[in-house]
């Protein structure tokens, strides 16, 4: 199955989580610190040989919930930038936390990312910033505008840190999020950062869209791994990629490393 963002089965994407921005609630470092530290995960994953990148806002919390300040779009766009050019050919991709998928597009056709990822693209969702409803609608129609087709969408279904309704089915979920949302790729997620996803509602949507590239959005580590790659096309790592498996910790390039090694078997 061919990827919409350059990559190939069995693919890991490793996450840059940026330290607290300036202009966010717990930012208490210079700018100059906040980008070494973002370049020096980013060497780490590909000193480790990883597929693809992707950079969020991590340590922004509480996050607003729609869209961002203009402070954090300019301050990922320099960060983005450096990225892109250590990294080369490795795709990489933004996540504008918690859910401004027009800013991470701004910031993908200014960087020349790959791809963006977008926590709740269809439907509504509560998380703990309250109601988030998709803006699909005008997310593709930007992305239209600005001439950025080359920039492909991966959208979450059963987004972490957010309530399901009772009658909640993954696989409906999907479809809709492609048919209707027109995304070109789908995450399933476990409940929160780090948290296991669920093997039988990863096989779900794989049964549900079986053309779409599909990814694991969470909780994928060193031994499950091959067993998640064998439903999923690729995988989002960012917590089993760091020091003693805490995702406040830099990336460890020997964990990437042996990552690596175990899903490509």
């Amino acid at each position: 199955m061919a990827f919409p963002f350059g990559l190939g089965s069995r693919s890991i994407i490793g996450v840059v989580h940026l330290r607290p921005l300036p202009g966010s609630p717990r930012c208490d470092d210079s700018r100059k610190n906040i980008r070494q530290y973002a370049i020096r995960d980013a060497e780490a994953l590909l000193a480790g040989g990883i597929d693809a990148i992707i950079v969020e806002n991590f340590g922004d919390a509480p996050f607003q919930p729609v869209k961002v300040e203009s402070s954090t779009v300019a301050e990922m766009s320099v960060i983005v930038s450096a990225i892109i050019e250590l990294a080369i050919t490795v795709p990489v991709g933004v996540n504008v936390l918690r859910n401004d998928a027009s800013s991470a597009l701004a910031i993908a056709a200014a960087t020349g990312s790959r791809f963006i990822r977008v926590n709740v693209h269809t439907s509504a969702m509560l998380t703990d910033q309250g109601w988030i409803s998709g803006r699909a609608h005008e997310t593709l129609r930007q992305r239209q505008i600005i001439d950025a087709d080359s920039i492909a969408i991966a959208a979450d279904v059963g987004v972490k840190h957010a309530a399901r309704s009772n009658d909640y089915d993954a696989g409906n979920a999907a479809v809709e999020t492609v048919e209707r949302g027109l995304a070109d790729a789908v995450i399933v997620t476990g409940k929160s950062t780090g948290d296991p996803l669920d093997l039988e509602e990863l096989r779900q949507v794989r049964v549900a869209i079986p053309r779409t590239p599909l990814l694991a959005g969470s909780g994928v580590d060193h031994d499950n791994v091959v067993r998640i790659l064998e439903i999923a096309d690729a995988a989002i790592v960012g917590t089993s990629l760091k020091e003693d498996n805490d995702v406040k910790n830099p990336v460890d390039v020997t964990q990437v490393k042996n990552l690596m090694k175990r899903a490509r078997g």
